[in-house]
C-alpha cells in the first residue's frame, strides 16, 4: 500500500474586488472523506489552475472542515499566470487533524513557479520559485524539515508558526539553500533542530522578529562537508530571541571544505537560558578525521547587543580552525550571565581574530577595544 498524508483543513477567507478563475477540488473527483486517495484530482484541479491565463488571479479553492487523503504530490510549473493563490487554509497536526502514514521526506513540492502566494503547507519544498511568499500558516509535527526553499529568488516568509518537539530528529524550521534575497519575519518556531538553516548557495537572507525555542537555533549551515565547495554571505539576524535552544547563533563548518561564510551578523538577540548562545564552530563533525589544511572561511562576522541567559557556563565558544582560523569577527555590547545562580559564564577560543567591546564574558583571542577608551 502506497504511503498516504490526510491533512484537515480549515478554509481562509479572502475579499477580492476582481473576477478570478476559481477552480473548486471537488469539481476534479476530491472526495475529503479522510479515506480516499485524492492526489489525482488535486493534480488535475492543478493542471487546470496552471493553464489558466487572463485577468484576475487563478484561485485553488478547498472547501472548509474537510479532510483530504494525499500522496506526496509534485505540483509543477511554469504556469500561464504568474499571479497564482492557493486558497488554503491552516493546517492543524495535533487532535488527528494531521495524521501522517508512514514515512515521507516531502508531502508537498510546488516547483518552477513566479509570484505565489501560499497560504497553507506542511513539509512544503518550494524549488525554483521567484516572488513567493508564505503568510499566516501553522505546521505541526513534520516528520522531516518543515519549510524547504531551494533555488528561489524573492521570498518572504511572515507570521508563520512551527511546533514539533524538542526531541524529533531532523524536524529543521526553515531550511533555505541555493536561494537569495529572503525576508523572514515576525515568526515563531519550535522544534527539535535548527529554527532556521542557511546552505550552500544562499545570500541576502535577513531574518527578523523570529521567536526560537526549543530548537538549534538559528544557524549558517553545516558547509563543507565531504570537501565541498560551500558559499554563504549576507546573512542578518537582528531582534530574535532564543529560549531554552540547543544552540543560539550558530555558524558550523566541516573540516576539509571550502569556501567560505563571510558578512553575517546576528544584532539585538534575547536569550532565555540557551546552551551555547554564540557559536564558531569549523570542526563541526564527529569522525575523528585529523584535521585538513583546507576549511571554509568564516569572517566578517558581526555580534551586537546580544543580552540574556546561558545554560552552560561556556556561553561564548569560537572554535576555528588550526590552519585557517576566523578573521574581523567583532563584538560589541554583548552580556550574557548564567541562567544558574552564583555561576559564572566564560568564552573559548581557538584561532580567533578580530575585536570586542563591552563584552561580558570576555573573549581572551579578541582584541578589546574598550580597555582604549576614556
Amino acid at each position: 500500500m502506497q504511503k498516504l498524508l490526510a491533512a484537515g483543513l480549515f478554509m481562509l477567507c479572502f475579499g477580492i474586488g476582481y473576477s478570478q478563475p476559481t477552480f473548486h477540488v471537488g469539481g476534479f473527483g476530491a472526495i475529503g472523506d479522510g479515506h480516499t486517495d485524492d492526489s489525482q484530482a488535486f493534480l488535475k484541479a492543478w493542471k487546470q489552475l496552471c493553464e489558466a491565463g487572463g485577468t484576475g488571479r487563478p484561485t485553488l479553492e478547498i472547501p472548509a472542515s474537510t479532510t483530504f487523503l494525499l500522496k506526496p504530490t509534485l505540483f509543477q510549473g511554469p504556469c500561464n499566470s504568474n499571479d497564482l493563490h492557493l486558497q488554503h487554509p491552516i493546517l492543524l497536526v495535533n487532535g488527528m487533524a494531521i495524521e501522517i502514514a508512514g514515512y515521507a521526506s516531502v508531502m508537498l513540492m510546488v516547483s518552477s513557479l513566479k509570484d505565489l502566494e501560499q497560504s497553507m503547507a506542511e513539509a512544503v519544498h518550494f524549488h525554483n520559485c521567484n516572488n513567493l511568499q508564505i503568510t499566516g500558516i501553522s505546521l505541526v509535527n513534520s516528520p522531516k524539515s518543515h519549510i524547504s526553499i531551494n533555488q528561489c529568488t524573492g521570498v518572504s516568509i511572515s507570521r508563520i508558526q512551527i511546533n514539533s518537539p524538542c526531541d524529533s530528529p531532523n524536524t529543521d524550521g526553515i531550511d533555505i539553500s541555493s536561494s537569495t534575497n529572503l525576508d523572514i519575519q515576525h515568526s515563531i518556531i519550535k522544534t527539535g533542530d535548527d529554527c532556521i538553516a542557511i546552505n550552500t548557495g544562499s545570500s541576502f537572507i535577513n531574518i527578523t522578529g523570529v521567536a526560537c525555542g526549543p530548537g538549534h537555533g538559528i544557524s549558517v549551515g553545516s558547509l563543507g562537508e565531504d570537501g565541498a565547495d560551500d558559499r554563504v554571505e549576507e546573512v542578518h539576524v537582528r531582534d530574535c530571541n532564543f529560549s531554552r535552544t540547543q544552540n543560539g547563533a550558530r555558524i558550523k563548518t566541516f573540516r576539509g571544505g571550502s569556501g567560505y561564510a563571510r558578512k553575517i551578523s546576528f544584532e539585538q538577540i534575547t536569550l532565555i537560558d540557551s546552551k551555547n548562545p554564540i557559536i564558531i564552530d569549523q570542526h563541526y563533525t564527529n569522525d575523528g578525521r585529523r584535521e585538513s589544511s583546507s576549511a571554509v572561511k568564516v569572517s566578517d562576522v558581526t555580534y551586537s547587543g546580544v543580552q540574556g541567559t546561558s545554560a552552560e557556563e561556556q556561553a561564548i565558544t569560537l572554535n576555528c580552525s588550526d590552519e585557517i582560523g576566523c578573521f574581523n569577527i567583532k563584538m560589541k555590547k554583548i552580556k550574557i550571565s548564567s541562567s544558574v545562580p552564583g555561576k559564572k559564564t566564560h568564552a573559548y577560543c581557538n584561532n580567533a581574530h578580530g575585536t570586542s567591546t563591552l563584552t561580558t564574558p570576555n573573549v581572551p583571542c579578541l582584541l578589546r577595544l574598550d580597555k582604549f577608551t576614556v
